[in-house]
């Protein structure tokens, strides 16, 4: 009897750590979220401001506009006022250096109501007033269809390139027999390490003689012939593909090329994916490259450019940069909700060998 009162107590003190771990860790893991989003809040709350509050000081974080009150056909701010010990919301009707006159909203017939102070050290009365027009405001103050049209076959045509020339690459280093293959791998991942800053003239220099300077090619064309971080992935993922569908296939007549399209392309779904979606956010907000390569041709623009070309003309109006930057954001959000499942699979990439 002792021993199983012993059992069920320890067993109830385990019990009772673990639910305590669990708690600690979710409320760490929402905290860290939590600090994770508050810029994200602070630039949703930010875009739906009116202009006044933006500059206004001791304006509240969240969308709001000044409460006034109508008396006699003119509109009057609303105050919060202490008096006698309470504070009540009041319109300031006439203001004084030492004592002003209010309107009491819930009581207008009473007439203006004296209160003693510096008004100027009251604070305001703000309701909720979320500002949908800066949308559209954002919307047609810059070309945002011919900017989004930009982006998305920049960053279509360069994701297509970028995820079918790493298969081929990735396919041929993993299925095939290359004399210095383990040489000419690390050879190509070392790239990755090299700064762009390093190939950044040559580059130029060179895109700039054949007469590419001002076009899309500098920057569609080099993503056609793979990237170092695509090709290791993709490697990896192929390594893990059992060869014995390959033989099968082979033994019917299959040739690598169509070994490639019908069975490790198809098999290699959630890779393919994550480095598709991986390219399409790069080049998404890629910025430096289309700034070097497109300048002098705004109708080129992507959108993050043309959103730089924005704040400079309009640094003072928060809340319109805001709203533009949450339009440019619609998209690659649809894109990764779509293809989130499948995108984290691919992130997993299994390191087995066959």
């Amino acid at each position: 009897m002792v021993h199983a009162q012993r059992m069920f107590g320890g067993g109830l003190r385990k019990s009772t750590q673990v639910l305590i771990a669990r708690i600690t860790l979710t409320s760490l893991t929402l905290a860290i979220l939590g600090l994770f989003l508050i810029p994200m809040v602070y630039g949703i709350t930010t875009a739906m401001k009116t202009d006044i509050q933006i500059s206004r000081p001791g304006a509240p974080w969240w969308p709001a506009s000044t409460r006034t009150f109508t008396y006699e056909g003119k509109a009057y701010e609303v105050y919060l006022v202490p008096i006698d010990g309470t504070i009540r919301e009041l319109a300031l009707y006439r203001p004084g250096r030492q004592s002003s006159l209010f309107i009491d909203p819930e009581n207008p017939d009473a007439g203006p109501i004296e209160w003693q102070g510096q008004w100027r050290q009251l604070e305001r009365a703000w309701t909720l007033d979320i500002q949908w027009a800066n949308f559209t405001r954002a919307w047609n103050t810059i070309n945002f269809p011919n900017l989004l049209r930009n982006t998305l076959m920049y960053a279509g045509i360069t994701t297509f390139g970028a995820v079918l020339s790493a298969a081929l690459v990735a396919y041929g280093f993993a299925r095939f027999r290359i004399p210095g293959k383990n040489i000419l791998f690390m050879i190509m991942l070392s790239t990755v390490i090299l700064p762009g800053a390093v190939t950044l003239i040559p580059t130029y220099f060179v895109f700039l003689r054949i007469g590419w300077v001002g076009t899309w090619l500098p920057l569609i064309v080099p993503a056609f012939f793979s990237w170092g971080t695509n090709v290791f992935l993709l490697r990896q993922f192929f390594l893990s593909i059992p060869r014995d569908l390959e033989e099968a296939a082979m033994i019917d007549g299959a040739s690598p090329i169509r070994i490639f399209f019908s069975i490790i392309l198809p098999m290699s779904r959630p890779a393919l994916t994550a480095v598709a979606l991986f390219h399409f956010f790069w080049a998404w907000n890629d910025f430096f490259g289309p700034l070097i390569y497109l300048a002098g041709n705004p109708d080129l623009y992507p959108i993050t450019v043309g959103l730089t070309a924005f704040n400079n003309l309009y640094s003072q109006s928060t809340n319109l940069i805001q709203a533009a930057s949450l339009i440019s954001a619609v998209i690659p959000i649809v894109v990764f909700f779509f293809a989130q499942r499948i995108f984290l699979e691919g992130v997993v990439i299994s390191n087995l060998e066959k």
